[in-house]
């Protein structure tokens, strides 16, 4: 009776402090800053620990000026925000992918001259943006509308050209490793990803978001292998033989018949965006079950596995 009392309790405070917990996540996701350029973080959390009656806060400790590589397509909102908030305190510049980064990497160098600069990205660049001066000391930022991995490519290129430019010695003063500004949900997300391309299957289902773009990236990757269904969700499973699902690059819903084969045993990959609930995914995959004469049922299953390893 003790234990239940304590369970109790603790689950009421939890409920207490969750909504205010999501509140500060969603904040800290939607005002995106450069590592040590909080400025407008370092305030929020401020604020927050006062309200907690923490007294003790030290701030304005260090603040160090670089220039923002934005990785992302430049008409995608959750891009367009980040520049923009970027370019209130630092100058800003948005590159696509590898190949526009190795050209930025011409200029910087000065294999290509600085009017190269003007015709790339000028309409991708904070006002009075000076090559020659601003593109002395940079940093990458990704957060979810690109792969990581592509990103992570486009560092290591930046870093190399720094490298080249002032040497080894001198090229972490002109390159900043921003790696921290990934979502590691998404990161994690991408790299499973990329470990099921190693696996044999007859489809996938990818639930989340339509308008998310790390699901899209995920649909990408692994449609390039297996049909695969993007899905909002299980009431988007008809039947056995009918799915509604998103087509994302012609961003509309289409229904297919005979999406599950008929052969047995199927195998199907079952995977979703960062921020989809395991729940939403459960229930895909007993509706997915449900399809299947003679299937066992997912705690049957598990323990097969467990038994196995």
């Amino acid at each position: 009776m003790k234990e239940s009392r304590v369970v109790t309790t603790l689950q009421n405070e939890i409920d207490e402090l969750l909504p205010g917990v999501i509140a500060d996540r969603r904040w800290l996701h939607e005002h995106p800053e450069l590592g040590f350029e909080e400025v407008q973080t370092a305030a929020f959390i401020q604020q927050r620990l006062e309200s907690l009656g923490v007294e003790d806060i030290r701030t304005g400790i260090a603040k160090t000026v670089l220039t923002a590589l934005i990785h992302g397509k430049y008409y995608h909102e959750e891009t367009r925000a980040t520049f923009s908030h970027t370019a209130k305190g630092s100058p800003a510049v948005i590159v696509r992918d590898l190949e526009e980064t190795k050209e930025l990497g011409r200029i910087i160098l000065g294999d290509l001259p600085s009017e190269r600069f003007q015709e790339l990205f000028g309409t991708r660049c904070t006002t009075d943006f000076d090559p020659e001066r601003d593109l002395q000391r940079v940093g990458v930022v990704n957060q979810t509308t690109m792969l990581a991995t592509e990103t992570q490519a486009i560092a290591d290129h930046l870093r190399e050209v720094m490298e080249r430019k002032y040497g080894k010695d001198r090229a972490k003063d002109h390159f900043a490793d921003t790696r921290d500004t990934l979502c590691y949900a998404t990161n994690d997300n991408q790299d499973a990803t990329a470990e099921l391309l190693k696996e044999e299957a007859d489809l996938a289902l990818v639930v989340g978001g339509y308008n998310s773009s790390n699901t899209s990236h995920i649909v990408e990757m692994l449609e390039n292998k297996f049909p695969t269904f993007f899905i909002n969700g299980d009431k988007e499973l008809a039947s056995a033989t009918k799915i509604e699902h998103f087509d994302y690059p012609a961003q509309q819903l289409k229904h297919t018949k005979g999406w599950l084969p008929a052969k047995r045993p199927v195998t199907i990959i079952l995977t979703s965006g960062a921020s989809c609930p395991d729940t939403l995914l459960d229930r895909v995959m007993l509706r997915v079950l449900g399809f299947v004469d003679g299937a066992r049922n997912a705690e049957q299953a598990v323990d097969a596995l467990v038994d196995r390893s």
